[in-house]
């Protein structure tokens, strides 16, 4: 499967939640924000990442708090903005190259990864960010909470 990555195109920040002393509006409540949340802790924007079961390991291994460095070959990490873009490459490109596919979620500061232009890897719903391998430790602190496994392909 190849994905072109050309495309530059910068989207708006997302909207973010109300501030922590209201409460977060219920889905589909006015002023609800897909994708991001409030707690009294900085608004997060929730991300998803399909991966094989060694980089999953490596997960495990950071006890589900951070994303193992880049290879030398891998000078970009590429978080995806919706599931369903994640599970497509998790179940028809990981499975085929890695045996096995998963899809994880996690929520990162919302201000923080702002500074990451959202670019359009293909249609219209896939989208994703580009981190750079050099800034993945500075991701990685803004990671809030723990990773999560979502789905799981043979």
């Amino acid at each position: 499967m190849s994905v072109n990555r050309t495309s530059t195109t910068r989207y708006p920040a997302p909207q973010l939640a109300p501030p922590p002393d209201n409460p977060v509006p219920a889905p589909g409540a006015p002023g609800y924000v897909a994708g991001v949340t409030s707690t009294n802790a900085a608004p997060t924007t929730t991300l998803w990442r399909p991966t094989g079961p060694e980089e999953l390991e490596l997960v495990r291994a950071l006890d589900w708090r951070a994303w193992p460095p880049r290879l030398p070959e891998q000078p970009i990490f590429y978080p995806v903005l919706n599931e369903d873009y994640a599970i497509r490459i998790a179940r028809d490109w990981n499975v085929k190259h890695d045996g096995a596919g998963y899809v994880t979620r996690f929520e990162i500061d919302t201000a923080f990864v702002a500074r990451y232009p959202v670019r359009q890897a293909g249609g219209e719903t896939i989208l994703e960010l580009w981190v750079p391998a050099e800034e993945l430790d500075a991701f990685n602190a803004h990671i809030a909470g723990r990773i999560e496994v979502t789905h799981t392909f043979p």
